[in-house]
């Protein structure tokens, strides 16, 4: 797999590495608020300068003499991704006093023996641009005022970043990625899993619920295909996010989504499964995305082929809108079962962008007792003939006498005789009708 060049933002919490990071990538990618502390997390994204690619890493807030399980981690995590770094970027507020905290940071960065540059950055007019130069102190030559938010001095400072980076061809071919989102309820085992399944520490792992805040993704290939893995914020009851933080992180989970192509929905099969849990697949559900419900921890479980029953069963209840989704018994922690997950993927999206042929579409078509739904007689539509519209998720346009929506039973009825016809497995079907014209 190609290794892009690595640039790596490091600073103080609340220093705007976030507010850079989305600058550089052109997406709103990293959540940015006045609260301190928000990225804990190694956060990635692509970016490209005059023709050249590279990634970005936004880490965590790094604060020297943190003791906190979270803040410890946080400074592990950023030195991991220095370790990898092809650029190092400290960031500096520039209309604060340097601490001794950036003085501590800076000596670090320096030992490191990476490419250093600073950034100070919340310059956002040309009046303070002579202040930047009281941050010559720390020892980085080169320094570079700038706004992330305003985007001034940023053009400088990516042409010192990418200066030594080898320009893309244009005819280069994007490679083909299956975008996969984590999703679950809180402290279930998002991270562990992200990590087990991208054979590395990527993720804080944690005992303590809402770890995770911003979405962590990584890139990882399996027997040549390429899967994009975010790893999302644990998903709340409304009502029970109270910072700012924890409330973008739901609105940022959701977005990923939206976006994702298959939704990995993590169990804690030691709790139990909960209404919660029903709510954030009938997220994934609506969205149209393929879905894979993971039962986790079960290495915790006692009889375990009792135990699989009665979770089937309960699923089965709770989760009746999923019945056509494949579901695994896995233990994030120890790896048991995971090793079925990246083929189920595969078999998932396979069915996600199957395309029937119109003529066999309506072969199968007339084939049905279109009488066989329950739905009231003066509720059935005709059905003159039906085409597929689009695929992921499989999108199907029936041409009809009527074009008022279909009845729920009829139409659960034609979704499921597609299924036992094509398959579709794990992917949603939507039906359109569209009246025929005279």
């Amino acid at each position: 797999m190609e290794q892009l060049p690595l640039v790596v933002i490091v600073g103080r919490p609340n220093v705007g590495k976030s507010t850079l990071f989305n600058r550089l990538t052109g997406r709103r990618r990293a959540i940015v608020t006045d609260e301190p502390g928000i990225t804990r997390d190694r956060l990635y994204g692509e970016a490209e300068w005059m023709g050249k690619r590279f990634e970005v890493v936004d880490t965590g807030g790094v604060a020297g003499g943190e003791s906190d399980e979270i803040p410890t981690r946080i400074v592990e995590q950023a030195k991991v991704a220095i370790g990898q770094a092809a650029q190092v970027v400290m960031v500096v507020d520039g209309r604060t006093e340097l601490s001794a905290s950036d003085y501590e940071l800076a000596q670090l960065l320096r030992r490191s023996g990476k490419p250093l540059a600073l950034a100070v950055n919340k310059m956002d007019s040309a009046a303070m641009i002579p202040r930047a130069e009281d941050f010559y102190k720390l020892g980085i030559s080169r320094l570079f005022p700038v706004s992330a938010e305003h985007g001034l001095g940023v053009d400088d400072l990516l042409d010192e970043l990418t200066g030594g980076f080898t320009a893309i061809e244009d005819t280069a071919e994007r490679r083909d990625e299956i975008h996969v989102a984590i999703i679950g309820r809180p402290n279930v085992g998002k991270s562990t899993l992200l990590n087990r399944l991208a054979r590395a520490e990527r993720a804080i792992v944690s005992e303590i619920p809402g770890t995770t805040r911003d979405a962590v993704d990584t890139l990882v290939e399996q027997d040549g295909i390429y899967y994009r893995l975010v790893d999302t914020a644990g998903i709340r009851r409304k009502g029970k996010t109270q910072l700012v933080a924890e409330k973008l992180s739901v609105v940022m989970a959701r977005r990923h989504i939206r976006i994702c192509d298959v939704a990995l929905l993590l169990i804690d099969t030691v709790e139990g499964l909960t209404a919660l849990d029903a709510t954030i697949g009938g997220y994934a559900h609506e969205s149209g995305k393929s879905v894979i419900v993971l039962f986790n921890k079960w290495d915790q479980k006692p009889e375990r082929r009792a135990a699989a029953h009665a979770m089937l069963d309960d699923a089965a209840r709770k989760l009746k809108f999923l019945d056509y989704v494949p579901k695994l018994f896995i233990s994030a922690k120890t790896g048991l079962g995971v090793g079925k997950i990246f083929p189920e993927i595969n078999e998932v999206m396979k069915a996600r962008r199957l395309r029937v042929p119109t003529a066999e579409l309506n072969r199968f078509l007339h084939s049905l007792d279109l009488k066989g739904g329950t739905s009231p007689a003066a509720l059935r539509p005709k059905i003159y003939y039906m085409t597929q519209a689009a695929a992921s998720p499989p999108t199907f346009v029936l041409f009809t006498d009527k074009i008022r929506r279909l009845h729920f039973s009829y139409e659960r009825f034609l979704v499921n005789q597609l299924r036992k016809q094509f398959g579709f497995k794990g992917t949603p079907i939507l039906l359109k009708l569209r009246p025929k014209k005279q």
